[in-house]
């Protein structure tokens, strides 16, 4: 399985990093020692809301090449939501299996068209946005529709991470993982 981090400037870090640390976890306690991960971008570094930097992996891949996508938050998604390039580039993800989404990086899902006639959440400030996208919107933490997985606000980024875990690895390895981080749910 391969996932395309999808990483844009003035994203909200632990939106990426909280779905990402027990997600990489599959590979390194050996759930899934076949897991990859690209971090994607349109450029080479990006920058989170704070002034962090993080170099990428892929500039602009053809995301139809992964299993997987995850779009985190961010400020800087409200904008991208408008930016015909970026979402021309999200849309290349139509084929891929596995659409996750954490806080606002739902309304690039729903730019994308992703989420037509589908249940989703995000952040709570953007639940009108949201609605535009799709066919409902749900104030929950985590909802799946299918494959479509969408998180609420910055906190939900680690419990999103864990059910991915769990749905991709099982309950048992899930349960191992969050052990290992010592994360009490």
């Amino acid at each position: 399985m391969q996932i395309a981090f999808i990483l844009y400037d003035d994203l909200t870090l632990l939106d990426f990093i909280g779905f990402y640390d027990p997600v990489s976890r599959l590979r390194s306690m050996k759930f899934l020692p076949d897991l990859s991960w690209r971090l994607c971008a349109t450029k080479a570094m990006v920058t989170d809301s704070f002034g962090m930097h993080l170099r990428v992996d892929q500039v602009t891949p053809d995301l139809a090449e992964f299993d997987a996508i995850f779009i985190p938050g961010g400020l800087g998604s409200r904008p991208l939501q408008y930016d015909d390039e970026f979402i021309a580039w999200i849309k290349t993800a139509e084929t891929v299996p596995w659409k996750i989404s954490v806080c606002t990086g739902s309304l690039l899902l729903g730019a994308a068209g992703f989420l037509e006639q589908k249940r989703a959440t995000t952040h709570f400030d953007e639940y009108d946005t949201l609605g535009s996208y799709c066919g409902e919107v749900v104030r929950e933490r985590i909802v799946a529709d299918g494959q479509i997985i969408t998180g609420g606000a910055v906190a939900t980024s680690l419990d999103l991470g864990l059910y991915m875990c769990e749905r991709w690895a099982g309950a048992e390895a899930a349960r191992a993982i969050q052990t290992r981080m010592h994360y009490k749910v």
